[in-house]
């Protein structure tokens, strides 16, 4: 009877997949499974291929198919799937599926599930990538900020820059207060300076320094009238 629905089983996947599978034997068959990449993926790269191998020992449906899965012959490595280190991954991911559907025809179930689980291995790869890339802009934009921001003030803080204001300003009145001292001192040592002393019109006449009006109206209002001088005979 395990015969007779593995028969049956792999005619209902020649008309699902009629391009995609490929006998290996009698009991043993190939899928090429193409993946959908995620929408949000900057990389361009060509949509990876996975190969499901199938091989239904006698007992199949009662027992798990025979399972494996590698890559086409050539292809490029894709950037969000490596089928050689995410084999194990993707393989163990199908386990709950078998057991869930032991005893009934399982291999168009398995397709799907491991088609749905490579896409999601790619789609958290590429969230990732952008998580990675916005924490990188958020890590440089808050270095950024940061030289426009002053240090959090706290008590010893603040403790400390009022202790530096007051002896910033002790020195200042110091400095003020010394510089004020030195030039009264110097202003004493000069002494007042000496008035120049007017010459009188007389003094000025003596000296032959006068010159004409150069001398002193007192000395004019000192000096005798003509008119009361007499001519001695």
């Amino acid at each position: 009877m395990g015969r007779e629905e593995q028969i049956e089983e792999r005619e209902v996947l020649d008309s699902i997949f009629p391009e995609e599978i490929t006998d290996v034997s009698d009991t043993s068959y190939r899928i090429s499974i193409t993946l959908d990449p995620p929408e949000n993926d900057v990389e361009e790269t060509e949509q990876p291929v996975l190969i499901l191998q199938v091989t239904y020992p006698a007992d199949y449906p009662d027992v798990a198919p025979d399972l494996d899965l590698s890559a086409p012959p050539n292809a490029p490595k894709h950037p969000r799937l490596d089928v050689q280190e995410d084999r194990e991954r993707l393989l163990e991911a199908l386990q709950p599926t078998i057991e869930e559907n032991m005893g009934m025809a399982m291999v168009f179930t398995l397709v799907s599930t491991l088609k749905e689980s490579a896409e999601l291995l790619m789609a958290e790869r590429v969230n990732a990538v952008h998580a990675l890339k916005e924490m990188e802009a958020a890590k440089a934009e808050e270095e950024e900020n940061r030289k426009f921001q002053g240090t959090a003030v706290t008590r010893e803080t603040f403790l400390e820059w009022l202790a530096k204001f007051k002896q910033e300003m002790e020195d200042e009145e110091r400095r003020q207060r010394e510089e004020k001292e030195a030039e009264e001192k110097k202003a004493r040592g000069k002494g007042p300076a000496k008035e120049e002393k007017k010459l009188t019109g007389k003094e000025l006449w003596e000296r032959g320094l006068a010159g004409k009006g150069d001398y002193d109206e007192d000395y004019e209002d000192a000096m005798p009238p003509v008119e009361k001088m007499k001519i001695a005979a």
